[in-house]
């Protein structure tokens, strides 16, 4: 494909910045237009810090303490850890799509919906569910710092406890403002702060944990079937949130080699997650991960109480800015005309609001985690659609193609639509709701008629994959 003469510039960008707009201390002036070659910087290895920084994290320990507390043994919930934090290897496949076409994932999806699908696609997954995400995010971590500001004897009335929700909303906006170039350099030293602490944590836990622990009353057949699929979609749906991996690794030279890029992607977010999840399990076998933060206090020193609450709002502020930082050019990329700073900041307003809606009004939290664990419905098949389409295309992504947003442009296919694509994702997303399981909320009629066992996972990406397969190779070579 012919990069055309002239780059046309995308809506919700201006021209290209001067040179040095990724280095250095300073905001990041580019949004979804594409990098060029002169400002390409940074190595592969970078990405292991931008990814292990977010997953040294406080739910990585609750996740692990469900899958116990779901009815599994210790040794079925550390295989269910491993099997589930396999999806990292698709994180890591979307990311090489980044230094190919020197734009984010935002952009690059453009290839598999067409240039207005992609507007649709992409403010259903990378819109509304990040900044419903970030809302969840920033309630936890909010609700970690009231509880530290009761440690040090400060009781927190309604407007304190504002106050705490700003600062720590103030503290995430500033890192994703800044941008990629704060994220880079910011998130390696972050990953191994937080990694100290939660390795304490883990050798307080250790001496509690019951090595062979078995259930009260283990399950069996379908109820154990059904535990162990469950618990998979569990785990693996933190990593079927990050489609938009190639985010943080547009700025890598062109000539940066796949599989370090994909290699250092998967194993800074695979490796702390395997870890600390199974730190969460090894605490549920004495303790009750029902109520996660008074059972890991219960096990720890006063001295180290704080530090470890510290460090749980670390993580959240890590996990929040990356989540923003996409979400600002998902904006972009939906076609609203806003540079990406303020797009950010709009993004971090929504996520505000809504935090404070939730923990100062009304039960609006629990509906918002409803929705999010339904998300695996589309998320699967997302992702089943990227990896496909990059296979296809043999990753062969014309950044300035992708940008051209014209009637007639590259990836205009029909009105501006991809079909394929579409009817890939509306039927994976089909199979993934027939095949879901979620108790005491939603049991799709084939997860029903197997005795409630959640095939949503497989079952949505493979039919994905085969329609898109099927229906969108003749236009893989576009």
């Amino acid at each position: 494909m012919t990069a055309p003469a002239t780059p046309p510039v995308s809506p919700g960008t201006s021209a290209p910045p001067p040179a040095r707009s990724g280095r250095g201390p300073r905001v990041e002036a580019h949004g979804i237009d594409v990098i060029g070659d002169d400002e390409r910087h940074g190595r592969a290895r970078d990405l292991f810090g931008v990814w292990a920084a977010p997953n040294v994290s406080y739910l990585s320990l609750v996740v692990g303490g469900a899958l116990v507390l779901s009815g599994l043994s210790l040794l079925q919930a550390l295989a269910v850890i491993v099997v589930g934090n396999l999806c990292w290897v698709l994180v890591g496949l979307v990311s090489v799509s980044g230094p190919a076409a020197g734009a984010p994932s935002e952009v690059i999806m453009r290839a598999m919906f067409g240039t207005r699908g992609n507007r649709f696609v992409i403010g259903l997954n990378g819109w509304l569910v990040s900044v419903c995400y970030v809302a969840l995010s920033w309630s936890a971590a909010s609700v970690t710092a009231f509880s530290l500001c009761a440690r040090l004897g400060v009781e927190l009335n309604t407007l304190g406890k504002v106050l705490v929700i700003v600062a720590i909303a103030a503290a995430t906006l500033a890192i994703s403002v800044y941008g990629h170039a704060v994220i880079v350099r910011l998130y390696l030293p972050l990953a191994i702060v937080t990694t100290a602490v939660f390795l304490v944590l883990g050798g307080f836990l250790i001496r509690h944990t019951a090595w062979s622990y078995q259930p009260p009353a283990p399950l069996h057949g379908v109820a154990l079937w059904a535990a162990l699929a469950g618990g998979v979609a569990l785990v693996a749906s933190a990593s079927l949130s990050y489609n938009n991996s190639a985010d943080f690794a547009r700025y890598l030279p062109r000539d940066t080699k796949p599989f370090a890029v994909a290699a250092w992607t998967a194993a800074g977010a695979f490796l702390p997650s395997i870890v600390f999840t199974a730190l969460g399990a090894f605490a549920a076998t004495t303790l009750d991960m029902s109520d996660p933060q008074a059972a890991l206090e219960s096990v720890l020193p006063p001295w180290f109480t704080p530090v470890f609450l510290i460090a749980v709002i670390l993580g959240a502020i890590a996990n929040n800015a990356m989540t923003v930082y996409s979400s600002g050019l998902a904006l972009q990329a939906i076609g609203v005309r806003l540079r990406r700073s303020r797009s950010v900041l709009l993004d971090g307003t929504a996520g505000v609001l809504l935090t404070l809606y939730a923990l100062l009004v009304s039960d609006f939290l629990k509906a918002v985690n409803d929705l999010m664990q339904l998300m695996v419905v589309v998320l699967g098949p997302m992702m089943a659609i990227y990896v496909t389409d990059l296979l296809l295309r043999r990753n062969r992504y014309d950044g300035h193609a992708l940008a051209d947003e014209r009637r007639g442009g590259p990836f205009w296919y029909v009105g501006g639509v991809h079909w394929p694509g579409i009817a890939a994702l509306v039927l994976g997303a089909a199979a993934s709701a027939s095949c879901l399981a979620v108790p005491g909320m939603y049991t799709g009629f084939i997860a029903g008629a197997a005795g409630g066992i959640d095939f949503s996972l497989p079952a949505g990406m493979l039919i994905a994959a085969g329609v898109y397969l099927l229906a969108g190779r003749p236009r893989a070579s576009a």
